[in-house]
C-alpha cells in the first residue's frame, strides 16, 4: 500500500491524497459503500463502477458466520466471489461485538459468541480476525477492537481502550505472519468521548507502526458535535503520511465537516438503509418519498443532481413504488443515494484542488443538506 498526500487545504485540515491498493487506485478523500455481505445491498457491481464507486467495504464477522472464509478463499476469495475487481476494505467484527452485545461475552482473550443465524457457539479473537480477512483476500485488513457504546464511565473506556490496544499488537504479529502479499493493516483509535484516552491510543498505535489509522468508537450515540471536536483533536496524534479513517460516520455534512478535520475515508449504511426507507438525500435537506406531498409531483428527487434516476424518474413515481412495495423502489432509491454521497466526496476533493473547500463547508453548514 501508498498512499500520496497530494494536497492540503490552506484554511483547514482537509487533505487532497491518492491511495493506492492492491487491485486499485482510490482517490481521497473516499466514501465507502458498505457492502457487509459481499453485497451493497440492491446494487450490482457495474452499477456501483458506472457510478464511480472505488473503494467498497465488507464485513469479516458476518463473512465468517455465513458463507464462512474458507469457502471464499476456495472460490478465489472475496474479490472473485463477489465479482468486484477494485479494492475492498474488511471490517473486523469489532462493531458486531458491540451491536450484538447480548450473544456474547468478551475477555482479553477475543469474543466468545452464538451465531445470529442459528445458535452455533463461535469465537474471535484478534488472531482469528486477521486469518479471516487473509483468507478473504481483501485489499485492507482492519485489526479487531472492543467498540464500547455510549455513554461509559472512565474507567470502563480505558479498560476497553487498553484491551483494544493489546488487540492491536497481536494482530499486527498475526497480520505480519499470516497476510496475502498486497494486504495492508489499519490499527483503530478507542477511548470513548475522553481526549486523554484517545490520545493514550494513538500514540500505542503509532509505537507499534501501521499501514493506516482509523478512529472508532464515536457515532455511536455520542452527540454529533462531541465528534467533531474528538475527530479534531486526533488529527495531530495521527501520522501525516498515512490514511485517517473515520468508522461507521455519517451524514452528507458529517463528511464534510470531518474531512475539513483531516479525515481522508468513511463508511456508512446511512445511504443505503436509508433509501430502503424511502429517505432520500438532496442537497437542500433530505426527502420521505411517502409523504403525499409527492404524490402527483413530477420532479427529479433533487433538480441538480446528474444520477440515473434524478433523470429519468419523478417522485410521484418513486412514490408509487415505495407505497407498492414494489422491489424496484430499493434499487432506484439506493441507486441515488450512492451516487449522491459519491459525488458529494468528488465536490469535496475538486474543493480542495481549487482551494474553495471553504466555500463548500460554509455552504453545507447553511443549506439544510445534512
Amino acid at each position: 500500500m501508498k498512499f500520496e498526500l497530494l494536497k492540503t487545504d490552506p484554511g483547514s485540515r482537509a487533505r487532497r491524497g491518492r491511495l493506492h491498493l492492491a487491485h486499485g487506485t482510490v482517490e481521497t478523500p473516499v466514501f465507502m459503500p458498505v457492502g457487509t455481505r459481499a453485497t451493497v445491498k440492491a446494487m450490482m457491481p457495474d452499477q456501483l463502477s458506472a457510478m464511480g464507486a472505488e473503494l467498497i467495504l465488507a464485513n469479516a464477522y458476518h463473512l465468517f458466520v455465513r458463507p464462512g472464509h474458507e469457502l471464499i478463499r476456495g472460490l478465489g476469495g472475496l474479490h472473485r466471489f463477489m465479482a468486484w475487481d477494485r479494492p475492498i476494505l474488511t471490517d473486523s467484527g469489532g462493531y458486531q461485538v458491540y451491536s450484538l452485545s447480548g450473544l456474547r461475552r468478551i475477555d482479553d482473550d477475543g469474543v466468545s459468541f452464538r451465531s445470529h443465524l442459528d445458535g452455533s457457539p463461535l469465537f474471535l479473537s484478534p488472531e482469528v480476525a486477521v486469518d479471516v480477512q487473509a483468507a478473504l483476500g481483501s485489499d485492507v485488513v482492519m485489526v479487531l477492537d472492543d467498540c464500547l457504546g455510549y455513554p461509559a464511565t472512565p474507567a470502563d473506556a480505558a479498560r476497553s481502550m487498553r484491551r483494544s490496544m493489546d488487540w492491536a499488537v497481536r494482530s499486527r504479529a498475526r497480520f505480519d505472519g499470516a497476510a496475502s502479499d498486497g494486504q495492508a493493516l489499519f490499527g483503530i483509535v478507542q477511548g470513548s468521548v475522553f481526549p486523554d484516552l484517545r490520545r493514550e491510543s494513538a500514540q500505542r498505535l503509532r509505537d507499534v507502526g501501521f499501514d493506516g489509522y482509523a478512529v472508532g468508537g464515536l457515532g455511536v450515540g455520542d452527540p454529533v458535535e462531541t465528534m467533531y471536536d474528538l475527530v479534531e483533536a486526533q488529527d495531530p496524534w495521527l501520522p501525516a503520511e498515512c490514511p485517517r479513517y473515520l468508522m461507521g460516520v455519517g451524514t452528507p455534512r458529517d463528511l464534510i465537516e470531518c474531512v475539513a478535520r483531516g479525515v481522508d475515508m468513511f463508511d456508512c449504511v446511512m445511504p443505503t438503509r436509508h433509501a430502503r426507507n424511502g429517505w432520500l438525500f438532496t442537497r437542500t435537506g433530505h426527502i420521505v418519498i411517502r409523504h403525499a406531498a409527492y404524490r402527483a409531483d413530477d420532479g427529479p428527487i433533487d433538480v441538480d443532481c446528474a444520477c440515473p434516476v434524478c433523470a429519468r424518474y419523478s417522485r410521484a413515481y418513486l412514490r408509487h413504488l415505495f407505497l407498492s412495495k414494489e422491489v424496484l423502489s430499493p434499487v432506484l432509491n439506493t441507486l441515488h443515494n450512492l451516487f449522491f454521497y459519491l459525488d458529494t466526496m468528488r465536490r469535496i476533493r475538486h474543493a480542495i484542488e481549487f482551494e474553495r473547500f471553504n466555500e463548500l463547508l460554509t455552504w453545507a453548514r447553511s443549506s439544510g443538506a445534512a
